[in-house]
């Protein structure tokens, strides 16, 4: 396969690489200030179908929408975000969430459903927004820093990994927490993912050990054991996700190359 963006290489690093939830169309978005979009065809040619440029704003994260209709887009260093309207071919400047008073917007999760959008603040609060509206409905708090979340397939529930290795595990309707456990051995929470069939949660660490446990387990017990401890990354684990089927958990390291284990 040659690489799916040859017909614009990024100018600076990389920071998502997402294939588009229905569409054979793959998007890439980075320190350039720019998200492409190219066509994924017969992996001989991928043309180009366009790209934005943003100015000024180097893009810490970029995610289709569900309905794969929008593209949002945060920097690096903005407390604003971008929606891409790829129906209209606009780019909606979001200056200011009402009630949300953070100095950067980074990291952000949307919902399975497409109602919401989670963005993760400093001092461990999560917004809570309407992905329709991009208003704030509520904010929770999480002992410590928050430094990754995940909804639940069904978009019932959030899991938040703390700094300090804590997981809060929230109802996304009452927005009251529901459980709390701490991941077994972890120095510092980096990455966190909840299988498509609800069945297993996988913590990564600043070690680079990645838990895998049993959902059932996360939402009852306190200090629940790992049904699998991976222990093949040297550096921290900054991306665990699994495949659709739930048959794969993909663990990676951004901080050394080819850090990528297929479990």
């Amino acid at each position: 396969c040659l690489p799916a963006n040859q017909e614009r290489f990024a100018s600076g690093k990389l920071v998502t690489v997402q294939f588009h939830p229905s569409a054979q169309v793959v998007m890439t978005a980075g320190h350039d200030r720019s998200v492409s979009l190219f066509q994924v065809k017969n992996f001989s040619l991928n043309p180009k179908i366009q790209s934005i440029y943003l100015e000024s704003f180097p893009i810490y994260k970029a995610h289709f929408s569900v309905d794969g209709e929008q593209v949002i887009t945060t920097g690096t260093h903005h407390s604003m975000f971008f929606v891409y309207d790829m129906m209209a071919g606009s780019i909606i400047p979001i200056p200011k969430v009402r009630g949300v008073e953070e100095k950067f917007l980074r990291n952000f999760e949307l919902s399975p459903d497409g109602s919401f959008m989670l963005l993760i603040g400093t001092s461990g609060y999560l917004h809570l927004l309407s992905m329709k509206t991009k208003e704030l409905i509520s904010t929770m708090k999480v002992n410590g820093r928050c430094t990754a979340s995940a909804f639940t397939p069904d978009s019932s529930k959030i899991y938040s990994y703390s700094k300090e290795g804590e997981v809060f595990i929230w109802d996304v309707r009452s927005r009251k927490c529901l459980h709390k456990f701490e991941d077994e051995g972890s120095l510092e929470g980096k990455c966190i993912a909840v299988s498509k069939n609800n069945q297993y949660v996988a913590c990564g660490s600043s070690s680079g050990v990645v838990n895998l446990y049993i959902t059932d387990a996360c939402l009852k017990e306190n200090r629940p054991k790992p049904v699998k401890a991976i222990m093949n990354l040297v550096t921290s684990a900054t991306c665990v996700t699994f495949n659709p089927t739930t048959e794969i958990l993909a663990v990676a390291s951004r901080d050394t190359d080819e850090a990528v284990k297929l479990v």
